[in-house]
Formats: structure tokens, C-alpha cells, sequence
């Protein structure tokens, strides 16, 4: 098999599993131009269709899925193989595909970037910084970074940092004009600054402790937004009451801007970790990060920094 047709091969099964060509196109790190002239060539050459596409979606022909489960297996073999070789290196040399929301990026990895290059100048990190909770195995990622209440069963987990603080916070001229709640409860008569997480169309609950047990409350106001500046800078505006994570806005409250409300209905919860597929083999890039970032990351508690299989 010649170079170019076994590229062809591996462009028509990465278009399988990503589902369309623009996500095949930046998971090959080529232009979807070039990969729609790669799978024509491919169709080309085998005289045969493979993939039946429209503007917004790509299904495998009857001949594309037979090929898929004949060459798929080969290929991903082959990539094992690889990638089996290049852990006998004394140096961890590829690429690592990492996702994760902006808070974690700008706390956990942004800090330590310099160091990792300095380590591993093989590594080359491929880093998406997106609030959405996606399949990582899916979308073709090595490593991800969540909350400990978004991770998936079949996942290993890793505590990175220590466990965090959800905060609601309000402008000294909105308590003075509306007072503070006494209690969850009370939160529905207030105006409140809603949250949706990316991708999701649906609303975040905020969660209290009370009673002995978590408990969501719903909750109202002229606000919903999905990024965490803007409900901090509308709260400071004195738009409504925020419920955010505490470290973005004690500086805030340091400097009277913001003021605190409900605390005692809210205790540390576990944070952030690093998560990834179970494996029979992991090169030695993907490896060598999971190593870095844990050790860079350690929780303040020694009970917090155990391996969490989930």
C-alpha cells in the first residue's frame, strides 16, 4: 500500500468517527478542503462511493461501512503498535489533546505552562479551552479536565487543586434596596443572575447545603447568562445576586464592591479533576502530562490527592 492510499484510508475513517468533515479536518490538522479532495481521490480510485454527503451531515454508503469494519481494526492496531514504540523512548515526544473549561485552564495549567515547556519541549500540547461538557473519547481528546459531579463512570479521575466554594454575592446598593435572603428558600422573591452551562439549554439550579443534605433551588431574575464575567461585573452593577465560585470574587469582596450572603448554606464541594479513558496502553506524551499536571496541582489535603477510579 502506497503512502497516499493509506492517508486516504485514515482520512475516510476519521471522517467516520467524527461524524462530519470539519471536525475530521481539525482532528488531521488539514483544511476541509483538502479532505473533501482526499476522499474524492479515495472514491475515486475505488471506483465506489463511501460517504453520502449533505451541508450539514455525512452517513457511510452500504460499501463505506463494510470498509470501515475491515480497516478500522487494521488502523487502530497499527496506531497501537506506534504508539507502544514510542513509550521505549527516554523522552515523551507527540501530541496530547486536552479539554477544559476556562476557569481550570486559567488556574491549573496556565500557571505552569513555562515549566511544561521546559520539561517537555517533545510534547506538544493541543489545549481547547471550551465550557461545554463533551465526550472526550468521542471527540478524539487524550485528557480532560471537569467537575468532580460531571464525571463519567468509565473514566479514570485524578483531584487536581483543592476542593472549591460556591459563593452568592450581591452590590452593597442591591442588599440596601432588597435586603438579604435569610435562607435558600428566599432566594425565589429576590432577582437572581442566572447560569446555563455551554451547549446546554437548559438552566443551573444553584445548590445549598441544608438540613443535612444538597439541595437545588430554581431560581428567577433578569439575567441569564453563560460566562462567569459578565454575572460577577452585572452583580457589581447591582443588576441582581450572583452565585459564583468564591475565589473569582473575594477580591471583590475584599474591596466592598461585593457582598457575601448565605455562607453558611455553602461548604467546600470537590473540585476540579483530571480525567481520562481507561487503557490497555498510554503513550508516554499523554503520560508524561497527567503526571505534570498532578504534581503541579496537588490538594492542600493529603486525603484529597488519592487516585479516584469512577
Amino acid at each position: 500500500m502506497r503512502g497516499s492510499e493509506f492517508a486516504e484510508l485514515r482520512a475516510f475513517v476519521t471522517i467516520a468517527e467524527q461524524g462530519n468533515f470539519a471536525r475530521a479536518a481539525a482532528h488531521l490538522r488539514i483544511s476541509p478542503s483538502t479532505l473533501s479532495q482526499t476522499i474524492r481521490e479515495l472514491e475515486k480510485r475505488l471506483g465506489l462511493r463511501l460517504l453520502n454527503r449533505t451541508t450539514r451531515s455525512v452517513s457511510l454508503t452500504e460499501a463505506g461501512q463494510r470498509l470501515l469494519v475491515r480497516f478500522k481494526p487494521a488502523l487502530d492496531e497499527m496506531q497501537e503498535a506506534v504508539r507502544e514504540i514510542q513509550n521505549l523512548r527516554d523522552e515523551p515526544v507527540g501530541t496530547v489533546r486536552l479539554h477544559t473549561p476556562r476557569k481550570a485552564a486559567s488556574s491549573l495549567i496556565a500557571p505552569h505552562l513555562g515549566a511544561f515547556a521546559k520539561f517537555h519541549p517533545d510534547i506538544m500540547l493541543d489545549i481547547i479551552v471550551d465550557d461545554a461538557t463533551i465526550n472526550l473519547v468521542e471527540e478524539g481528546f487524550d485528557i480532560g479536565i471537569r467537575l468532580g459531579e460531571l464525571l463519567d463512570d468509565d473514566m479514570v479521575a485524578i483531584k487536581l487543586g483543592d476542593d472549591l466554594r460556591m459563593c452568592a454575592v450581591a452590590s452593597p446598593e442591591y442588599v440596601a434596596k432588597y435586603g438579604k435572603p435569610k435562607n435558600p428558600g428566599e432566594l425565589q422573591k429576590h432577582r437572581c443572575i442566572n447560569w446555563r452551562w455551554a451547549g446546554r439549554h437548559g438552566i443551573y439550579n444553584w445548590e445549598f447545603f441544608k438540613d443535612g443534605h444538597w439541595t437545588s433551588v430554581a431560581v428567577n431574575g433578569p439575567l441569564t447568562v453563560s460566562c462567569s464575567d459578565l454575572a460577577i461585573s452585572a452583580a457589581v452593577q447591582g443588576v441582581g445576586i450572583a452565585f459564583w465560585a468564591e475565589q473569582a470574587v473575594l477580591p471583590l469582596i475584599a474591596n466592598g464592591q461585593l457582598v457575601p450572603m448565605l455562607e453558611e448554606f455553602s461548604p467546600p464541594f470537590p473540585g476540579w479533576y483530571l480525567t481520562y479513558p481507561r487503557q490497555r496502553y498510554m503513550s508516554s506524551a499523554v503520560r508524561a502530562v497527567i503526571e505534570f499536571l498532578r504534581r503541579h496541582n496537588v490538594p492542600t489535603r493529603a486525603e484529597n490527592a488519592e487516585l479516584a477510579p469512577v
